[in-house]
């Protein structure tokens, strides 16, 4: 490997001995030396550009003419020498950039040890670009084909639940008709085109059904319930209040005292009960009123619905069902670090909220002012899930996403300029963002929203300063840009505009939630997309 080395030619040497090749270009006690070292001397691809260096410090000619007053012509002999030195100085330095350029090159770049030019490395390149795209072309086309296989095979699982493939064997074994004309006609079943299925989601929001209520609900962060501290919060148009009991548990009470209906929010946390700020009535966690100041104790209780704390949040029950006997895990994959735990109330109706999350091809149209600025449009924007399932991930952006039931949206975001790189995928990418969106209905025009975010990079971020509030500001910036259009969707939609009027490819994620909503509210016995 050729050595190159630069250095000031002092009255004292700085370099060792070397058994290198070193060739002086400059005469006198100061100048710049170029050394090259390498087993068969130095290479004769650089002579073509070393001579250009080779010229005498003019220094030595410099006429002494000190003290004297100058007349025109020494004015300019001067001037003429000072020019010849300004121009040997500028070619040592461009000599002494050349060769530490050259080194670094050879050093960080193994091509550069074949000397090739920068025309040549860009022809190279470019080339390989050319083959990289015509690589994910294929790509493309090869997720394109697995989508339509995936889309017939969806097609065939319905056929099967509806019993129409048992149905037609049936019909068919009663006939004459052969093997061959029964395949055919099967073939023929399957290749004809799928009806369009049709959303209406018109009119004003109904009453929530029961059934919707019979789940655990993600209503608050742990870290925002303190020991002496309660968090009012209204879910499915009812006033609720959590607090922490003596034992530190969470419990979560009717925010209506039962002697004159004041909202015991508003009074304060002692001995863990909730004291109201009319009488003094006080409320355990399981809803008994177990202080009544200047009267003789009654037995009063108000409703508690089933409170449980897990991995950082509070949870409850508000349907009248049992409560299931586990919860469901948000904690973001591992290597992930919590940086930021945000709650916001929005006045729209849950389901727009949700129907908003599940969709990221909107990104390039809304979110040019935050974090999609910049982003290409795609020519086709696709969402490929399994056949029967609520998650999968986004083409061409790197973002895998899921919902998950009954109204929580998990996304992991690859974290390299999503939208501009076709065909890199989540996997690909070496830095993350996880994000843990909950969509509370806390009545039918206002959502209480849970916002978790997770990086798997930059740990010392979560250890600065008022940090939290800059994600709080970014975080509302990019729903502000949402609720605009949501707000201009739920008032057209109370005014009987269908909001899912024309359903598209990429729009598959939202429709399988309306799917499952709409079998929750009617009662089906198995929900659909179930694992």
């Amino acid at each position: 490997m050729t050595a190159i080395t630069t250095a000031l030619s002092f009255p004292f040497s700085l370099c060792r001995s070397t058994k290198s090749y070193t060739r002086k270009y400059v005469k006198g006690s100061f100048g710049v030396f170029a050394v090259y070292g390498e087993e068969g001397g130095m290479p004769d691809k650089k002579s073509s550009w070393l001579t250009l260096f080779n010229v005498e410090d003019p220094r030595s000619k410099v006429p002494q003419i000190k003290g004297k007053f100058l007349d025109a012509n020494q004015a300019l002999e001067v001037a003429r020498y000072d020019l010849q030195y300004c121009d040997w100085r500028a070619r040592q330095d461009v000599l002494t950039i050349m060769l530490l350029h050259e080194k670094v090159v050879e050093v960080l770049n193994p091509l550069a040890r074949e000397y090739k030019s920068i025309g040549t490395m860009k022809k190279e390149l470019a080339e390989l670009q050319g083959e990289l795209s015509q690589a994910h072309n294929q790509v493309h086309i090869s997720e394109a084909r697995v989508s339509a296989a995936l889309d017939k095979l969806a097609y065939m699982e319905e056929l099967v639940n509806d019993r129409l493939l048992q149905e037609r064997s049936t019909a068919e074994s009663d006939c004459s008709s052969s093997s061959a004309s029964t395949s055919t006609a099967l073939l023929d079943t399957v290749k004809s085109k799928q009806p369009r299925r049709t959303l209406s989601v018109s009119g004003p929001v109904q009453d929530y059904s029961s059934r919707l209520k019979n789940f655990w609900y993600p209503v608050a962060f742990s870290a925002d319930l303190k020991d002496d501290t309660m968090l009012p919060i209204d879910c499915f148009e009812q006033p609720w209040v959590i607090f922490r009991g003596n034992d530190g548990k969470p419990g979560c009470v009717q925010n209506t005292c039962a002697h004159r209906a004041c909202p015991l929010d508003l009074g304060s946390v002692k001995e863990g009960r909730i004291q109201c700020p009319y009488h003094g009535w006080e409320y355990s966690t399981d809803g008994k009123c177990e202080k009544m100041p200047s009267t003789r104790l009654l037995n009063v209780k108000i409703k508690a619905l089933p409170c449980f704390e897990q991995e950082g949040m509070i949870w409850i029950w508000p349907g009248n069902d049992p409560p299931a006997a586990t919860l469901p895990s948000l904690l973001p994959p591992s290597g992930f670090q919590i940086h930021a735990e945000i709650v916001m109330e929005l006045p729209v109706e849950h389901g727009l909220l949700l129907d908003n999350l599940l969709d990221l091809a909107h990104a390039p149209f809304t979110h040019t002012s935050t974090f999609a600025k910049g982003w290409s449009v795609p020519r086709l924007v696709k969402f490929l899930t399994p056949a029967s399932g609520l998650q999968g991930y986004w083409d061409p952006y790197p973002i895998d996403m899921e919902f998950r039931p009954p109204c929580m949206v998990l996304s992991t975001i690859g974290i390299s300029k999503p939208g501009k790189l076709e065909g890199q995928s989540t996997k690909q990418c070496c830095t993350h963002l996880h994000q843990l969106h909950v969509c509370l209905p806390a009545s039918r025009h206002k959502t209480r929203l849970l916002y978790r975010m997770s990086l798997d990079f930059a740990p010392l971020l979560k250890h600065i300063p008022f940090m939290q509030y800059v994600w709080r500001h970014f975080a509302e910036q990019v729903l502000n840009e949402d609720l605009r259009l949501v707000l201009g969707q739920q008032d057209r939609m109370l005014n009987g505009a269908n909001i899912w009027n024309l359903p598209v490819s990429y729009d598959k994620l939202g429709v399988r939630y309306r799917i499952w909503r709409d079998a929750v509210d009617s009662g089906a016995k198995h929900l659909p997309f179930s694992k």
